[in-house]
């Protein structure tokens, strides 16, 4: 069976998580992958790598062309979704990743949470706090993302002080409101905190 994966003008991480798919669709198989950026291919085939996949890569005239060989012996480990058993917790303080330029910064944190979406283990819980608010409240793309993780078990808080400084307490999409001393506690009982 050969599965083709189309990830032409993708940026990361929609290229891994589309063959990470593509590669569970079939018990044995090839998938090949088609990208035209270097990074992109670069972490395909380390994911490959990790994975414990064969692969062959070429290229033509900047297109990469990325063949990776599935057998019966590599198969990818079965979907076990934890609703935080671990007690992870996430914490957001700002509607931007990073310290850089601003735009970069919203790619980044929309990007880290529709990658959420994608993995196997989830976080028992997002916190929201500052300007963080903006994606669970005014982000609609980060709503989407925030609603499927909520669907799934991932408790969802934004901070209530800091949705009445933006005036946004009545603007909340995904999520409950949530205070000061359960933002802390929540981190003092989590087994690992998580900021991005």
């Amino acid at each position: 069976m050969v599965i083709k994966v189309n990830a032409i003008g993708q940026t990361c991480p929609i290229p891994v998580i589309m063959t990470k798919n593509a590669l569970k669709e079939i018990t044995e198989g090839v998938v090949e992958v088609t990208i035209d950026n270097k990074i992109s291919k670069e972490n395909i085939e380390k994911f490959s790598k990790e994975m414990g996949f064969s692969f062959k890569t070429r290229e033509e005239n900047g297109v990469f062309f990325i063949e990776i060989n599935k057998t019966n012996s590599e198969i990818l480990p079965k979907t076990s979704i934890s609703n935080g058993e671990d007690n992870t917790v996430i914490v957001i303080a700002s509607d931007k990743m990073g310290d850089g330029e601003a735009a970069l910064g919203e790619t980044l944190i929309k990007g880290f949470i529709y990658t959420l979406t994608e993995m196997e283990t989830l976080p028992k819980a997002i916190l929201f706090y500052n300007k963080g608010v903006f994606l669970t409240a005014s982000n609609e793309t980060t709503i989407k993302d925030l609603k499927l993780l909520e669907e799934r078990g991932v408790e969802i808080l934004s901070c209530g002080a800091c949705l009445n400084f933006y005036h946004l307490e009545n603007n909340i999409a995904v999520g409950s409101i949530t205070n000061m001393y359960n933002i802390i506690d929540k981190q003092m009982k989590a087994s690992k905190v998580i900021r991005p």
